[in-house]
């Protein structure tokens, strides 16, 4: 069945699984194409499948400064958690839980001893929301990325500039992979830089939808 090519302001917001405030919001702002009828917001679906392509699409290289990361090679879907918390250490020790239920990680007292003194050394809240709390120890053979996303403000992460996070991506590397984890914090601040993915990223609660925005970059 051919779907409406003028779909609705809850059609836009099912499709895109944000609610439907968002979309008010960003065709308020400009943010994602449409047009009014009256009062009424109407999209066009080829228009709205156009823009979400280029939205989540992954950054250009021209855009990077190193080269590219596969988010896909270094992040399990296993390893994505799903949280209601407004503390730092809460959520961290939640992330560190997942990995250690999932046998991901050997140690979980060293690694969470370097995480939680990285943090006192300096917050890994880069802003826009998003933390990205990350050690570099003896014992990890292979760069392991979790995230973590909270439905509520993360208040007390004391980011760069002041805000809640709600997006949390932790990075575990081995003590000869600075590069590599370079690189690796590097794609992800690329990534996030996008308002619309940060957007959906928080509002999905479906770990599958979140790895496939994350890695996909598209639908």
């Amino acid at each position: 069945m051919t779907k409406p090519e003028i779909m609705t302001v809850q059609e836009v917001a099912d499709f895109l699984r944000v609610s439907e405030r968002t979309i008010y919001d960003w065709a308020t702002h400009g943010v994602i194409p449409c047009g009014k009828l009256g009062t009424t917001w109407r999209f066009k679906r080829s228009e709205v499948e156009k823009w979400v392509d280029e939205q989540l699409s992954t950054p250009s290289k021209k855009n990077v400064t190193f080269s590219p990361i596969n988010l896909k090679d270094i992040l399990n879907p296993a390893h994505i958690t799903l949280m209601e918390t407004d503390s730092k250490d809460a959520a961290l020790m939640q992330m560190l839980d997942n990995l250690d239920q999932t046998d991901a990680v050997t140690d979980k007292q060293a690694i969470m001893e370097g995480i939680f003194q990285r943090e006192k050394l300096m917050s890994t809240g880069i802003g826009l929301g998003i933390g990205i709390p990350h050690v570099r120890m003896d014992g990890i053979e292979n760069l392991l990325m979790a995230v973590g996303i909270s439905t509520l403000d993360i208040t007390d992460y004391e980011s760069l500039d002041g805000q809640p996070v709600r997006l949390i991506f932790m990075i575990l590397a081995g003590k000869d992979q600075h590069t590599l984890h370079i690189k690796t914090m590097a794609a992800i601040a690329a990534r996030l830089k996008n308002p619309v993915l940060r957007e959906m990223l928080i509002q999905s609660r479906d770990t599958e939808t979140i790895y496939n925005l994350l890695t996909e970059g598209g639908r």
